[in-house]
């Protein structure tokens, strides 16, 4: 049970950091919230990711690029442009860094206003930190795993993120289907997107980036995401931009 819970938490918590801050705030900026607040969600979204920590900064540039060059040779993730899932991943991983460590020049439009948080991210991103909460999520399993078939989950902790980023950018692009007419291959990958938060939505987005409601363009789109945002929203912790 001890890692059924650690997956589901890792799956669920960790994923929502990444659509709420990485997604919806670093990239879209479809909020606004205080620097009090970003620093809490930078730290959060390591507390949660562990392993698979990604910058917001490198996260919300890289996004932005994706929506700017969708499905074409600049984007950073298309299966239209890659073989396999793998050589996607990799090329995503490069671009990532690149733009996480600025080796390449980045058109001011994709940048402005994106957080940054450069010495955490430091920590966060470095080897000993990845190393460390590989070791936890190890030894976790080493005290709780109780069959066999739980150590096949373990992969699921060390690469989470990844796992993510692999159901969005691979298979939104290409199972589902669309509401709107867009120049890309951007799907929506459920009716009810339990699995993903709202990120499933991706046709949708496609269409209304701006947004912070991924869903409700159907009556069975709930965008699981946006109704924790209202609430949060509610207690004025954010602000939801109309």
């Amino acid at each position: 049970m001890e890692i059924l819970i650690l997956i589901l938490l890792l799956w669920y918590v960790g994923l929502f950091f990444q659509t709420f801050f990485l997604h919806r705030y670093a990239a879209h900026q479809a909020f606004t919230m205080s620097k009090f607040g970003e620093k809490v969600c930078f730290f959060l979204t390591w507390l949660f990711q562990g392993s698979n920590y990604l910058s917001a900064y490198g996260y919300g540039v890289m996004h932005r690029m994706h929506h700017a060059y969708a499905d074409t040779e600049k984007d950073p993730h298309s299966p239209k442009y890659d073989n396999s899932i793998f050589s996607m991943m990799l090329r995503t991983k490069k671009t990532y860094q690149d733009i996480n460590k600025k080796r390449i020049e980045i058109p001011e439009k994709f940048t402005k206003n994106v957080p940054q948080w450069e010495r955490f991210d430091k920590f966060a991103s470095s080897n000993i930190s990845r190393l460390s909460w590989a070791l936890f999520y190890t030894i976790f399993f080493v005290i709780f795993a109780n069959e066999w078939w739980q150590w096949l989950l373990l992969p699921l902790a060390f690469f989470m993120a990844p796992i993510h980023g692999v159901i969005i950018n691979w298979f939104a692009h290409i199972y589902g289907y669309v509401n709107f007419k867009v120049k890309d291959t951007s799907k929506n990958l459920l009716p009810f997107d339990f699995l993903m938060m709202g990120e499933g939505y991706h046709n949708n987005h496609h269409m209304h980036s701006g947004r912070a409601n991924f869903g409700g363009v159907r009556w069975h789109e709930i965008d699981i995401t946006y109704y924790i945002m209202l609430v949060l929203d509610k207690l004025k912790v954010i602000r939801i931009k109309t």
